[in-house]
This record gives structure tokens, C-alpha cells and sequence, in this order.
């Protein structure tokens, strides 16, 4: 009995010019016969598919996450490097801190974004020490260690840098916090915070204490009046009254909680009815805050201060938090140095997020900061474009043919016009003017700068929030992923000093609003038209918006049920 099998293209059902085989097995023989063919004809080579740029992201907060998360992974060869190998939602890390939300309720795993959005996207933990822009390089440092020598260090080259390394505590130098505070920028510090709370109820639960150690062990100190101060302060608060009371009923009554503050009010970035409210508020909670007072050392037993007032004094305690803004970390002043931009406290970037002086760079998040280019600076550039007739003057006509382009690359134009209250260009004229200007009118250069003098004075640096993070990191993407065709067409601006446009619109931050949970299920919410809301309802707003701003619904799901429990059951006073 005898048997063949042939081996051909399966697509086209008939022998093509590639080569084929022939086996033919005798089973009485028991032998086996191979024969192949090849067509003379060449197989024709596939054209050669450009390699992809790479895009090395320096960390996952909110910005790096936002960019990893909206980036078209297909288009680049990207690659993520980060010391913690999460993103955390860190509004709730006050939360955190006394059981409200665990944490794990608030982390999700950079591995598992990577793992939906497909692609190849590597992930590598490890901590970057130096940026080399020169040759285009990160040096990298892992702590588990990844080559023959254990010190765990590598490069990373890169055509495109995204640096979202975020920030760190600001000590303003003063002696003693490193070593004796705690500080509330990771999810770390929480957890540690946690355990210290509990290690000062159960000191002062010992039997051989007097009431003054008891005290002092039982005074936390807040440093600082900002959100995440006041936040904490709103926290432990109920955690005291709502919780630890019903556990430490025979010290609970001995428990004082401290808001230190430099400026004359707490939460200065809030009008004016918040701040109001806030502190009235912690007065009837029995918060004292101390307002116009600065730290000037700590050390393990006491807090030292000083003020106008009251002049130097300190006061015993027995938990410090440090929650006074944010500096700059050592890889970023180092960079800084580099670059050329070594007297400045944050790294400057364009209205692109384009690091400057620097080819390929891109820098958002609190290591960053827009450096808006002033208007003054460029005031005879845009007089020349707009003067299309080159007649030396312009008409209002004139001014309005451009004002779109000059209000998206000039933002503090439109920003001037809304604070004075002005429809359009035609009121700047009047104001500057002082009489009725019509369509008419023609101004010279000099009449020209004198209306635009005052308007660079809306020039603002943007806060240091996730939330403009997020929104930088959500527009770089889409720049990255647009930037094929942009290049042919362009969507920006005109270009003021060059020819043709701008390929993309600049950055421009949209404010959603924002919260100060301030405790006993009261929030104080400031969103967008000077809407104020204060109370009970602004809570459940609060619920809502930090339940649907989760970035997964695994998270989504975790931190509801974790409000759920503390309803229920209350917090957890366990020491873990």
C-alpha cells in the first residue's frame, strides 16, 4: 500500500514559484523518497518598514500614567521607567491614612494599563538618576539589581523623552524634618502615617504615663494649610471622634490636633467663603489653627515656631506631618544644570510641554512649569503680520483677522479682555484710546503696544494639581498621535517669526473645579462660574466625581466598597 502527500500553497490551491516538497512513503519498502524543486524566479522581498521612534515615559503619576494611557502604542516603540510599578490615585491618600480607604483600593498596577492596551509597550522598575540629552540617554538604577555587578544600573536611549517624575516634599531647608516628619506624597507616606497614629494612642494607653505625656503623645501637628493639610486635618479628626473614641475612651479626651500655617489663612487658593467656612468650621471641631506662624526647627520632642505675635515659642508633640508644597528632585535639578535652566526652580517648558533648550524633551506635571511667552516680546512680529498692506497702520478689520491666532498662541490676551470685562479688541482700543474707536480707526505701532501694555500681566503659572497633570498628559498624547499629519497639516497658530503655522494648538488648561472635604461629611466645592457650594450635598458631589475619576473600574469598585464598610462598620484601627 502506498501513499503521497503533497505540500502546496494553500491560498492560491496551485503550485506557485515558491519551492515545494514532495514526500512519498513506501510502507511495503519501508523507504522514503524526499524531492524538492525551487522556482529560478527569486522570492520577492517585502519593503523595508521604518523602524519606530522610541518614547521612553519617566514615571507613572498622573501625568505619565494620563500620556502612557491616551498614547497610540502602535505608532512608537514606547517604554515606561518608573521606581513603583503602580499609579495611585493620590487625592485619597488622606483617606488613606486612617482607614477611610485601604490602600490598595486606590493603586492599579502599571502592567495591567500596559496589559490593555496592547501592543509592546515594556515597563522596567527602576529609578532614573541622570538624563543625558547630549546623547539622548536615560541612566537608570534598579534596587533588585539587573546585571553581573548587582548595582542594577542601565541605559535607555530614546528619540523622544516624556519626563513626568513629579515632585517631592519642599523643607525650605528647615532643621529637623527630614529625620522627625512625615510627609503625604506617596502612597508609602500613608501607610506609615497610619501606624504612627496608632503608635501615639496606644503610648499614650500605657500605665505609666501622666497626663502630659499623654497629651504630648496625643498632639498631632499639621504643617501647612493647603488641601492636603487641611484634608488630613478634616480626617483624623473623624477618625478620632467617630472611631478611636469608642476604642480609647480614657484619652481620647486628651487628643489636640494642630494646623500650622505661614500665611494669614488656610486654604489661600480657594475664595475667600471657603476659607471663611474652613476655619470656622475646625474652630467648632476644636482643630486649632494657627495661622501666621512659621517652623523653624523640629526636633524629636518639639515643634519650634515663630510669629509676629507670640515671637519664637514651641510646643511638644507627638506626630508631625509636613505638607507644605512641593521641590524639585536632585535628577531634575541636574538636567536643569545642564540645559542651561539651573536658576530656576522647575524645569521651564514651552506652551507644546517642549523642554527649553533641549531637542526631543517633553516635561509635565509638577516637574514642569509653562513658561509663557509675553506678547510685549513679540508685539512688532504680529504688527507686521497683520499690517497685510504693509501700510504702516492697522484697522480694527485688520487686528481682527488675527486675533484668533493671537489668542490661541497668546492666552493672557483672552484671559485680559474676560477680566476687564471686554466683548472683543474693539474695547482694548477704547480703553487705551479713551474715546469711541469704530472699525475705522487705524493705529500705528506705538498706538498698538500701548493697548496690548497691561494685558501680560495675566500671565500665570498653573497649579501643581493631578488634575492638570492629567490634562497635560491626555494632550501630549494626542499631539504624538497626530504628529504624522500634522506635519503636512498643520492645526496650530501662525508662526510668529517664522513662515507657515504651527503644527499643533498649545496646551491650554481647562479647570474642572475642586474640592476641600473639610469633615463630618461636609465639603467645600469651587467649580467653574464662581459656583460656591458648601455642605452635606458637595460631599456627595465629592463621592461621585473621585469614584468616576478611578483609573479602572476594579478601582472604581474597591474604593465604593470601601466607603460602604466605613458606613457600616467604621474604620479599621488595626496597626498594619
Amino acid at each position: 500500500m502506498r501513499f503521497a502527500a503533497f505540500f502546496f500553497d494553500r491560498t492560491s490551491r496551485a503550485l506557485t514559484n515558491r519551492p515545494f516538497i514532495v514526500l512519498i512513503a513506501a510502507a511495503s519498502g519501508g523507504g522514503l523518497v524526499a524531492y524538492t524543486d525551487a522556482s529560478s524566479n527569486p522570492p520577492v522581498e517585502s519593503p523595508q518598514v521604518p523602524a519606530r521612534k522610541k518614547v521612553v515615559i519617566l514615571g507613572t503619576g498622573w501625568a505619565g500614567t494620563s500620556f502612557l494611557k491616551n498614547l497610540d502604542s502602535s505608532l512608537y516603540d514606547v517604554q515606561v521607567v518608573s521606581p513603583r510599578n503602580y499609579f495611585a490615585f493620590t487625592p485619597l491618600l488622606p483617606s488613606v491614612t486612617c482607614g477611610t480607604v485601604e490602600a490598595r483600593s486606590i493603586v492599579e498596577p502599571i502592567r495591567k494599563i500596559i496589559k490593555k492596551k496592547g501592543g509592546e509597550v515594556k515597563f522596567w522598575e527602576a529609578e532614573c538618576f541622570k538624563i543625558d540629552p547630549a546623547n539622548k540617554k536615560v541612566h537608570c538604577r534598579s534596587e533588585i539589581g539587573t546585571n553581573l555587578d548587582g548595582n542594577g544600573e542601565f541605559q535607555v536611549e530614546y528619540d523622544y523623552l516624556v519626563v513626568a517624575l513629579g515632585a517631592r516634599a519642599n523643607t525650605f531647608n528647615t532643621p529637623g524634618v527630614m529625620e522627625h516628619c512625615h510627609f503625604l506624597k506617596e502612597v508609602e507616606d500613608a501607610q506609615k502615617i497610619r501606624r504612627s497614629v496608632m503608635d501615639c494612642f496606644e503610648k499614650a494607653s500605657l500605665p505609666n504615663l501622666d497626663d502630659e505625656q499623654r497629651k504630648k503623645n496625643l498632639h498631632f501637628v499639621i504643617v501647612g494649610g493647603g488641601p492636603t493639610g487641611v484634608e488630613f486635618a478634616a480626617e483624623l479628626h473623624d477618625f478620632v471622634t467617630e472611631d478611636l473614641s469608642k476604642l480609647y475612651p480614657t484619652v481620647c479626651k486628651l487628643v489636640k490636633i494642630s494646623v500650622v500655617e505661614a500665611s494669614e489663612h488656610i486654604l489661600t487658593m480657594f475664595d475667600k467663603r471657603i476659607t471663611n467656612f474652613a476655619e470656622e468650621k475646625f474652630g467648632r471641631d476644636g482643630i486649632d489653627v494657627k495661622t501666621g506662624v512659621k517652623v523653624v526647627k523640629v526636633s524629636d520632642n518639639a515643634i519650634h515656631m515663630i510669629s509676629r505675635s507670640t515671637g519664637e515659642t514651641s510646643e511638644p508633640y507627638g506626630m508631625a506631618v509636613w505638607s507644605t508644597g512641593i521641590g524639585t528632585r536632585p535628577v531634575i535639578l541636574d538636567f536643569m544644570k545642564q540645559i542651561g535652566q539651573a536658576d530656576r526652580r522647575v524645569l521651564a517648558t514651552d506652551e507644546w510641554l517642549r523642554v527649553r533648550g533641549c531637542d526631543g524633551v517633553y516635561a509635565l506635571g509638577d516637574c514642569a512649569t509653562i513658561s509663557q511667552r509675553k506678547i510685549m516680546e513679540n508685539v512688532s512680529e504680529i504688527f507686521k503680520i497683520a499690517d497685510k498692506d504693509n501700510s504702516g497702520t492697522l484697522t480694527v478689520k485688520e487686528i481682527h483677522d488675527v486675533l484668533d491666532d493671537i489668542c490661541i498662541r497668546y492666552p493672557q490676551v483672552e484671559l485680559y479682555l474676560k477680566t476687564k470685562q471686554m466683548s472683543n479688541f474693539v474695547d482694548l482700543v477704547k480703553e487705551s484710546e479713551g474715546n469711541a474707536a469704530k472699525e475705522s480707526v487705524e493705529l500705528n505701532i506705538e498706538d498698538f503696544k500701548k493697548a496690548l501694555a497691561d494685558v501680560d500681566s495675566q500671565v500665570k503659572n498653573l497649579p501643581a494639581t493631578a488634575q492638570v497633570a492629567a490634562q497635560q498628559g491626555n494632550y501630549l498624547a494626542r499631539c504624538f498621535n497626530k504628529m504624522k499629519d500634522n506635519e503636512e497639516n498643520p492645526e496650530g497658530p501662525i508662526r510668529i517669526r517664522e513662515s507657515g503655522r504651527h503644527r499643533f494648538r498649545p496646551f491650554r488648561y481647562k479647570h474642572l473645579g475642586q474640592f476641600a472635604p473639610l469633615g463630618g461629611e461636609q465639603t467645600a466645592a469651587q467649580l467653574p462660574g464662581d459656583w460656591i457650594s458648601i455642605g452635606r450635598s458637595s460631599q456627595w458631589l465629592w463621592y461621585s466625581v473621585y469614584a468616576s475619576k478611578q483609573v479602572s473600574w476594579r478601582t472604581r469598585a474597591l474604593v465604593v466598597s470601601d466607603w460602604m464598610r466605613r458606613f457600616i462598620f467604621g474604620r479599621d484601627s488595626s496597626r498594619i
